[in-house]
């Protein structure tokens, strides 16, 4: 399944750096936007494959609405 995110990045001199704006804390870098772009993708797969299952028995889910 691909998932799509909003890239939020800047120069900072001869780097691009970057982050996901949907997922706090998914920052990475590269020599040129296509390596950030990659090198994004790669900390997001991390990110995910470090995150621990979580087991609740008989948890349920909702969707919530939040006015902003």
């Amino acid at each position: 399944m691909k998932r799509f995110f909003t890239l939020e990045y800047w120069r900072d001199e001869e780097w691009f750096v970057g982050r996901l704006k949907e997922v706090p804390g998914v920052f990475s870098q590269g020599e040129s936007l296509e390596e950030l772009k990659e090198n994004i993708a790669d900390a997001y797969r991390l990110m995910l494959d470090s995150e621990p299952e979580p087991n609740h028995a008989g948890a349920q889910t909702l969707e919530v609405g939040v006015e902003l």
